[in-house]
């Protein structure tokens, strides 16, 4: 074990150990007539599927599944402590996992601390999207992103800063490999695939978001490494976005922009120009560099008709640019092949339209994606090589029409 992973260890260790003696004093110093809130609730979300992909039309492309069902549960004591948790269950991936659950502390009334599985402060917060697929940036681990680590957000009159240490991604549920992580999670994460036994470690974050009276605009900085567990040795990845979200009346447009590298090697030490990621117990390839630009503009729309209070037309759109070129991408099989062009873009596009009525909410997206790891017969081409760069087919638009029925309480 090298020395770095000893002292990340003894930094993450010290930190909790701070966090939760502060959070214990302040907890036993509450009087007896302070009343606590605590509340148990959930969600049930139904999906209904049509798709055109690259094969053709047929029984299979179109199906009625059972999406998710969650519990949540909400604690608040006038103290300033809280807790904050959700478990969900996915019956059609045949897994289940933590999506968050952090202690909390509020220090005044600018500035709170969290501790566990909390989200990662970068880019547009909480989403960078309107529609029930997210943006590019959530496939790449870049969207609403949860790790398990410490975060301190700091509000003034101007800016809101968020401040962050992930020691490690989240617990996975199935199918993992315990102790070397698995693709049973919410977020997507770096996860040990074919030769390369790699793991996500020791994560800053920083986060600077400066407010304006029809919203906001910032900038976020990710640093953190890749511990090879075979090699017992640490490299290095990296982001940074611009992001904003400004609103017009009814309108919003939130664009922004970011940039990632991962300095990736196989067990074997060889430099890598694909990783693999994964999410919802499903791993595929994701390029180690990148650019990704997003836009998405909304119009919410207030009605009176029964039970319907609200509909949000949206239309969100992502473009990927690869920016690796010759080297060593994995493959599932453990066999590495090499690539001598460029890898392909990915372009994801959601037109649709959100309908709240009351506890229920009810999305309904076209989803269109070239080379979109979900967007395909191929499960998982897309953020990585891309379809033709792999032989399987020329590139084009595949849809993908979604409604998504949640019941929430």
């Amino acid at each position: 074990m090298s020395s770095l992973y000893k002292i990340s260890i003894r930094v993450f260790a010290f930190c909790a150990i701070s966090f939760f003696t502060t959070l214990g004093a302040l907890l036993f110093a509450q009087s007896d007539e302070d009343e606590s809130s605590l509340h148990v609730g959930g969600a049930v979300r139904y999906n209904m599927i049509l798709t055109s992909y690259e094969s053709d039309i047929d029984a299979n492309s179109s199906q009625f599944t059972f999406d998710t069902w969650r519990i949540n549960v909400l604690y608040d004591n006038p103290g300033g402590i809280g807790l904050n948790f959700e478990y969900r269950f996915y019956p059609t991936f045949g897994t289940h996992f933590i999506k968050q659950g952090w202690l909390e502390y509020n220090f005044n009334e600018s500035t709170q601390g969290q501790l566990g599985v909390t989200q990662v402060p970068f880019g547009n917060l909480q989403y960078n999207s309107n529609n029930w697929w997210f943006s590019l940036p959530y496939y790449v681990g870049l969207e609403d992103d949860h790790d398990m680590g410490l975060k301190i957000t700091h509000h003034t009159e101007n800016m809101q800063w968020d401040f962050a240490y992930f020691f490690q991604p989240e617990p996975e549920g199935p199918p993992a490999s315990f102790g070397t992580g698995g693709s049973g999670r919410y977020s997507y994460d770096v996860i040990p695939g074919g030769n390369a036994s790699l793991t996500e470690r020791n994560q800053f974050n920083v986060r600077g978001a400066y407010k304006l009276d029809n919203g906001e605009f910032g900038a976020s900085l990710q640093a953190g490494q890749l511990y090879s567990l075979a090699r017992d040795e640490f490299k290095g990845r990296y982001a940074a976005a611009v992001h904003g979200s400004f609103n017009f009346g009814n309108f919003n447009v939130m664009p922004q922009l970011l940039y990632y590298t991962k300095d990736a090697i196989d067990d074997d030490g060889e430099e890598l120009s694909t990783v693999f990621m994964g999410a919802y117990g499903i791993p595929y390839e994701v390029s180690t560099e990148a650019w990704i630009a997003t836009l998405g503009l909304s119009y919410s729309y207030d009605v009176d008709w029964g039970p319907i209070t609200n509909i949000n037309f949206y239309n969100d759109f992502s473009y990927m640019g690869n920016s690796v070129g010759e080297g060593t991408t994995l493959r599932a099989t453990g066999d590495n092949i090499t690539l001598n062009d460029n890898f392909q873009h990915t372009i994801q596009n959601i037109t649709g339209f959100l309908v709240s009525a009351g506890p229920v909410f009810t999305y309904f997206d076209i989803a269109q994606g070239v080379n979109q790891p979900w967007l395909t017969d191929n499960f998982g081409v897309g953020v990585g090589p891309g379809h033709e760069d792999l032989g399987i087919g020329e590139s084009e638009y595949n849809i993908r029409f979604n409604i998504n029925i949640g019941f929430y309480f």
